[in-house]
C-alpha cells in the first residue's frame, strides 16, 4: 500500500459490464492486519477475478468521514460494489473460502 496515496486503484481489465466487480477495502493505517487484508485481497482477486476487477483502498485515518457512506463499523471491511447487490466482509480475508463466499464467486458449503 501507497503511504502518499489517499486511494489506492488498480484498474486490470479490458472487460466491462456485469462481470466487472468494484470492491473497496477500508483500513486504518498500514497495520498488519490492513496490510495483510490488502495482500490476501489481491491474491484472491488474481487468482479467481484476473482482468475482471478494481480495488479501491480507503483508509480511514486519512478520510473518517468515508466510513459513513458504506456504514463500515470493523476495520479492515471489503466491500463489493457491483456486481450488486452490496456485500460486506469483515476481517482480514485469511480466510479464501469465506472471501469467495462473501464475494458470490463460490457457492456456500451445505
Amino acid at each position: 500500500m501507497n503511504d502518499d496515496a489517499e486511494t489506492i486503484e488498480e484498474l486490470e481489465s479490458s472487460k466491462t459490464g456485469s462481470d466487472k466487480y468494484e470492491l473497496r477495502l477500508y483500513v486504518a493505517g498500514q497495520t498488519p492486519k490492513s496490510i495483510a487484508a490488502f495482500n490476501n485481497l489481491k491474491k484472491i482477486c488474481e487468482e479467481h477475478l484476473a482482468g475482471k476487477y478494481r480495488i479501491e483502498v480507503i483508509d480511514l485515518l486519512k478520510n473518517p468521514q468515508l466510513a459513513k457512506g458504506d456504514q463500515i463499523f470493523a476495520i479492515p471491511t471489503l466491500v463489493r460494489k457491483l456486481p450488486q447487490p452490496l456485500r460486506k466482509i469483515i476481517g482480514d480475508l485469511s480466510n479464501t473460502e469465506r472471501v469467495l463466499v462473501g464475494l458470490d464467486l463460490r457457492p456456500a458449503k451445505e
